[in-house]
């Protein structure tokens, strides 16, 4: 029994990462989803769309093919219905992963992978694919309408782009 928990467990985090990085969204927003939010008839959509707590906005997001297949395996391995939190908390049925849980998660798969885990947490999830995208494209309103922010200086601050960043492109602008 201890063993089928276990991998029951594998598949909840490795969902749980993948869609945190897809998402793009805070982890109060992630362990507050239901199973309805992200899957329609029988399989998880493409896109999902949630009202942010804390700025009450709403924000759609993707979810990639490989996270939709994790997705899909823990939903079955969990026996999830339509209803149900995405990430349910094994103490208390009717609720989901507490934020404090989900951080023990993260910790514990950062550790595992033998990276620092002062240096990861669950923000770095958040952070990953608008990090990503900004240093591909410097397209900053793109990544500020992924993280769902109202303003760009907001973006501009969350990202860290400072005066070195705005000077290197300045460089590779010839007028």
């Amino acid at each position: 029994m201890r063993i089928r928990l276990e991998i029951a467990d594998r598949f909840r985090d490795l969902a749980m990462f993948n869609l945190a990085m897809d998402s793009k969204i805070r982890a109060c927003n992630l362990m507050s989803l239901r199973v309805r939010d992200i899957v329609q008839g029988v399989y998880v959509q493409s896109r999902a769309m949630i009202l942010q707590h804390k700025a009450k906005t709403l924000v759609r997001f993707e979810i990639m093919k490989n996270t939709r297949k994790s997705l899909q395996r823990w939903i079955k391995v969990a026996g999830l219905d339509m209803g149900d939190f995405l990430f349910p908390s094994k103490a208390i049925p009717a609720c989901h992963i507490s934020t404090c849980q989900y951080a023990r998660i993260v910790k514990r798969g950062v550790n595992s992978i033998r990276l620092e885990t002062s240096a990861y947490g669950t923000h770095s999830l958040r952070r990953t694919k608008p990090a990503l995208i900004y240093k591909r494209t410097q397209n900053l309103r793109a990544v500020q309408l992924l993280l769902g922010y109202t303003k760009l200086e907001s973006t501009v601050k969350y990202l860290g782009i400072y005066v070195d960043d705005a000077l290197e492109l300045s460089e590779q602008t010839e007028s």
